[in-house]
């Protein structure tokens, strides 16, 4: 290490590869010189030697003194040259470290999906066996109990699963022992939306993030989804297409369906694909077309169709907004007689202002008795008389109903969010359920994040100021870690007035610096360009592009991250922000305040009631305020919130699991 070193030292230096004692040996040639030139006048002039030969060695001293400054001044200059070399030595140490980390944890982690994805890709063959007519529901669900109840052995014992056939991979299985009875839920969501194979709004996140909470702790856990042309399939793993067609009622006759399988984030995807309405999804978009009906109506019948021919019995159906919301009267009006009576069903609603009013004969698309619905207290509309609502319905015919809502209660959301379905939520106001949102802690994590300069947590916040040095470094702001730092995700919704910018106008004389950042949807450059114009400032940097990395930093160097609001199921900025260390600041246009008053009543979240005894209070100057004037009651304000669990595995995960539990005593 010493000789790279010294080699990069002299690099640095840019020093000749000449002898160095050249310089010196040609000083005292020239010395000798001069001596003898004057002991040759000495021997004319006696009286002068003397004094010549003080001033000779006075002329040394001066001289000695001058080499030796020299000398040290270059010894300092070349110890700075080595200091530099060793931290460059040691940055590419650390870098290698860190590759060399990331390569483990992601063996590690490919192992685990490896071993997960294997038993449940075993499950999938065991529905295509049955499709195809090799085995019977009966067997089949021998089989998934005996798959279920003993995953450990499996990777084991079918390691090769994909490698041999239908016929082969049977023989295997009936010799496989029989395990005991699962303990967790089987739970099938038949949704419109996953991340990241198809994601329009929060509900892709929702049914990735939930469904991997509940398998982490031990539920079973498939996802039915429409085969759209948009899909993005690269992290789906083994799929494949089950030989067998899968017919299904439409429109008076049975249309067939082809049906792919695969493993998405260790989770088990069926994919359906129409063949005679393949029209249906072979679109740009997902949702916006005149026949969006139809379109979830076929899909919504071809799942349960699916379900009860691959001999399937779960303990739930998990079906979403009005898109499937067709689920819940298709399944106790024809299907729970098919081998699913021990079946019941959750509708989970993400808002109620999307409902899907129709023509009652359409019901008759899907098999359903529009007479028999079309009734006040089923689909019929409570406004317009003439329509069936098929969000209603889902209410209706539902056991249990979970309203995503991190911030009002259940009270709240039946009286001033129902969109006209307050009559319907109030009489069925028993079985809904208040959940909020949640954020992947997985990625999302400073004490584990990738992306930063120095991790940190709650009990270590050290590199937290290491974070905010290194932003402002990045993007030219001055760097002074005790400079409060705001930091602004923008969206098409944000809404940022004249009284809010004023605000942060206001800020900005008190030296708060401030970064605003585009999302990933095109549609919030607008918000960017606007704020571009309005606030300028040497303390106010705008980023342009959405940046990963450069959010993963924006989060751990702010103080404080402005959001539209508490409740944020898309982005899930309020959630992240706690985790990282920044207090969550709601803009709104409130009487020139940043302020969102969050609701005080008993039935709401946990989140709720812990961001309106913490941050739901604060106005942007208000949270500076404090910030500067109270920093060890501030600190630990943030310590408390950072150590708090707000990801799909805690709140929003008890939520469902106590649905779930309340369904099996119905």
């Amino acid at each position: 290490m010493e000789s790279v070193i010294n080699s990069t030292i002299l690099s640095l230096a840019g020093f000749p590869k000449s002898n160095p004692s050249i310089h010196h040996q040609k000083t005292v040639k020239a010395r000798r010189t001069v001596y003898c030139s004057l002991s040759s006048k000495n021997s004319n002039n006696g009286g002068d030697a003397n004094g010549l030969l003080k001033e000779e060695e006075e002329e040394k001293y001066n001289d000695t003194w001058l080499l030796f400054k020299e000398a040290q001044q270059n010894i300092l200059y070349l110890n700075k040259l080595r200091l530099v070399a060793v931290e460059e030595l040691n940055k590419a140490n650390r870098e290698k470290q860190l590759l060399l980390d990331k390569i483990q944890q992601l063996e590690a982690v490919n192992k685990l999906g490896n071993e997960q994805s294997l038993w449940r890709e075993l499950l999938l063959r065991i529905d295509s066996m049955v499709l195809t007519g090799l085995i019977d529901s009966a067997e089949a669900s021998g089989m998934r109990k005996a798959v279920m109840g003993n995953k450990f052995s499996v990777a084991l014992v079918f390691f090769d699963i994909r490698q041999k056939t239908d016929a082969e991979l049977l023989a295997q299985l009936r010799h496989f022992s029989d395990g005991s009875r699962k303990n967790g839920f089987h739970i099938i969501q038949i949704c419109t939306e996953m991340e990241p194979l198809v994601s329009v709004g929060s509900l892709s996140s929702y049914v990735t993030g939930l469904s991997k909470a509940l398998q982490k702790k031990g539920h079973m856990v498939e996802v039915i989804l429409p085969k759209y042309a948009c899909l993005d399939l690269t992290e789906m793993q083994g799929l494949r297409e089950i030989e067998a067609e899968l017919y299904s009622y439409f429109n008076g006759q049975l249309h067939g369906n082809r049906i792919w399988t695969g493993i998405v984030h260790g989770i088990a995807v069926t994919l359906i694909q129409p063949l005679y309405y393949s029209s249906f999804f072979d679109r740009e978009r997902v949702y916006g077309y005149s026949d969006d009906f139809e379109r979830f109506t076929y899909f919504s019948r071809a799942s349960l169709d699916y379900i009860a021919k691959s001999g399937k019995q779960p303990d739930v159906l998990h079906i979403h907004n009005w898109e499937t919301a067709i689920v819940g009267p298709l399944f106790w009006d024809i299907f729970v007689k098919q081998g699913l009576g021990g079946t019941r069903v959750l509708l989970t609603c993400h808002g109620f202002d999307s409902q899907c009013l129709e023509q009652p004969d359409k019901l008759a698309l899907c098999g359903l008795d529009p007479a028999r619905l079309h009734r006040p207290d089923r689909l019929q509309d409570h406004t317009m008389t003439h329509l069936v609502n098929i969000l209603k319905g889902g209410l209706v015919y539902s056991n249990k109903v979970v309203m995503v809502q991190s911030i009002y209660s259940k009270e709240r959301i039946i009286n001033s969010f129902g969109h006209g379905l307050e009559p319907t939520l109030a009489i069925h106001k028993d079985k809904l359920l208040v959940s909020p949102c949640g954020f992947d802690n997985s990625t999302w994590d400073p004490s584990k994040d990738k992306f930063l300069p120095k991790n940190y947590s709650a009990d270590d916040l050290k590199g937290k100021s290491i974070c905010k040095v290194a932003l402002q470094q990045q993007l030219g702001l001055s760097k002074n870690s005790s400079t409060v730092l705001v930091g602004c995700i923008c969206t098409e919704s944000l809404d940022f007035d004249l009284n809010n910018q004023k605000a942060v106008w206001n800020a900005t004389q008190k030296s708060v610096q401030f970064i605003f950042m585009g999302s990933k949807a095109t549609s919030a450059d607008g918000a960017l360009e606007y704020l571009k114009k309005e606030l300028k400032d040497e303390t106010v940097r705008f980023i342009n592009k959405y940046d990963e990395v450069l959010l993963h930093l924006i989060f751990a160097g702010s103080d404080i991250i402005l959001c539209q609001s508490f409740h944020d199921p898309l982005l899930q900025v309020p959630l992240k922000a706690l985790k990282y260390g920044a207090a969550p600041v709601a803009v709104t246009s409130n009487e020139s305040k940043f302020r969102h008053f969050v609701d005080h009543e008993q039935e709401t979240t946990r989140f709720s009631r812990f961001i309106s005894s913490t941050f739901g209070y604060l106005s942007l100057s208000q949270a500076v305020d404090e910030i500067k004037n109270s920093p060890s009651k501030w600190k630990q304000k943030i310590v408390d919130a950072m150590a708090k669990d707000f990801s799909w595995n805690a709140e929003c995960y008890d939520v469902h699991v106590s649905a779930y539990t309340a369904l099996k005593s119905l």
